[in-house]
């Protein structure tokens, strides 16, 4: 790789807004050699993935229509999807959780729409491709892609080094790329409101 595809896969990771964020992701090398094209990445995508995302967007197409709609009928109609999609996320983190895969599993750290970034005792290199299956338990959200790494650092934390490792995306949906920019927006949000409540509350 050189520098300047370097500085350009560097410049995507922070096209798009990041939060910093504990989640699960499972991570898989794939040989350079093996790449797949983005239609046979897709064709290998597995289907509880897929329908994961899929069922998102069908849940925000259905409440599209409805925002900004005031009627007492409006308000129990989005009530009632709301409690109609807790359902299908119960149903979709069950199928989600036999995707995985415990000796594959890291801990992320930060993720966005261009990328996320992970920690492990174990060194990856830079240009490495990663198979990724992204877990965000709390959002009901698990995204299928692949990956590259674009930057190591290392922090030492108890006399171990950790690596912690920058990944741009390679191949992902655009749909579950969006999926993974509002989940960041929405967590966001949340720590804004939670800083918020700290601040408005008396002094003890």
């Amino acid at each position: 790789m050189t520098t300047l595809d370097l500085q350009t896969k560097l410049a995507q990771f922070d096209e798009f807004f990041s939060i910093e964020h504990d989640f699960n992701v499972n991570i898989t090398l794939v040989d350079d050699t093996s790449l797949p094209s983005y239609d046979q990445f897709m064709q290998q995508m597995p289907l509880p993935f897929k329908i994961a995302s899929d069922i998102v967007h069908i849940d925000q197409a259905a409440l599209r229509p409805l925002q900004g709609v005031t009627s007492s009928v409006a308000g129990q109609l989005v009530e009632y999807l709301h409690h109609q999609t807790q359902k299908i996320d119960l149903l979709i983190g069950y199928i989600i959780s036999q995707q995985y895969q415990e000796e594959n599993r890291f801990k992320g750290h930060k993720f966005g729409g261009g990328g996320l970034i992970f920690s492990s005792e174990q060194s990856f290199e830079v240009g490495q491709m990663l198979e990724l299956k992204i877990f965000l338990e709390n959002n009901s959200c698990a995204v299928y892609c692949m990956g590259e790494i674009i930057e190591v650092l290392t922090n030492q934390t108890n006399d171990t080094d950790i690596q912690h490792h920058k990944v741009v995306f390679h191949h992902i949906r655009e749909d579950d790329r969006e999926i993974l920019v509002r989940t960041s927006l929405h967590e966001q949000s949340k720590l804004l409101q939670t800083l918020a409540k700290k601040r408005n509350q008396p002094n003890s």
